[in-house]
């Protein structure tokens, strides 16, 4: 589906993503880990085609993106930003309408199929309800979740999420990662996700890559990923990495943290 071809982005002639490859499947979540300055959201923007390859290319379906005209590759790849830019005026149903700007023609008016698609968003991300409300009238997890409905709205194969729960509540963060997680099996969706949270990529995601200095430093299951080498190498932070209790994914603990020693004694 989602095809990463040895990619590289440069920014003043500084390296930033090095020589990236690595691919996502229908119906697959792929979570991009790493510190800060990584380069996690530059390789969202560059999967985009927002921005320039240096080299390499990214194609979906065997299309490559940065042949596509812009209307099109709206119709191919959907994003799910780190800021939420929501236009406070309007309402909830307004905004998810938004998404269906790739498909509007010339006079811009929604037809009966791009209402259908609004409303079938509107109801798998459970916002229905808020149709009528208007954007800053919600709470952080309301709003992600009409960022989402937006972006199924394009109805595209392929789905970017950057960083979509780093200002949530922990019960809003695993309801809305279950709810992609529905969502990439049911609808097929070829899902790559920034996650900052390493137990929660462990938790909902099927492979991670970890990224350090532009460079893919591992990809695999989130095993054979989050180990306590990897972490401890790439993030310079000494952990323990055991097994959850009921899951089995790797689930990431401090280990020596000053304070948490000395309480104990």
């Amino acid at each position: 589906m989602l095809e990463i071809n040895a990619i590289s982005v440069t920014y003043e002639h500084t390296p930033i993503i090095k020589n990236v490859s690595l691919s996502v499947g229908a119906g697959e979540i792929v979570a991009v880990i790493g510190p800060n300055g990584a380069g996690k959201s530059t390789l969202l923007k560059a999967v985009s085609g927002t921005l320039p390859l240096r080299a390499g290319s990214v194609k979906i379906g065997g299309r490559e993106v940065a042949r596509l005209p812009e209307g099109e590759r709206a119709r191919h790849i959907a994003v799910v930003p780190q800021a939420r830019a929501l236009p406070g005026a309007f309402t909830v149903y307004q905004t998810v309408l938004l998404g269906r700007t790739p498909y509007l023609g010339w006079l811009g008016r929604a037809g009966q199929t791009d209402l259908d698609h609004v409303h079938r968003a509107l109801t798998q991300t459970d916002s229905h309800t808020l149709s009528d409300r208007a954007i800053h009238t919600l709470s952080g997890g309301e709003q992600q979740r009409v960022l989402l409905a937006r972006a199924l709205a394009q109805n595209t194969p392929v789905l970017l999420l950057d960083e979509p729960t780093s200002n949530l509540d922990l019960q809003y963060q695993y309801s809305f990662l279950s709810l992609v997680r529905g969502l990439a099996t049911e609808k097929g969706l070829a899902v790559l996700v920034v996650l900052h949270d390493l137990n929660l990529a462990g938790l909902y995601a099927d492979r991670v890559v970890l990224l350090a200095g532009g460079e893919v430093r591992a990809v695999g299951s989130p095993g054979e990923v989050v180990t306590e080498a990897n972490v401890r190498e790439v993030y310079h932070a000494p952990v323990h990495v055991i097994p959850h209790p009921e899951y089995g994914t790797p689930l990431v603990l401090p280990d020596g943290v000053r304070g948490i020693e000395e309480r104990r004694m």
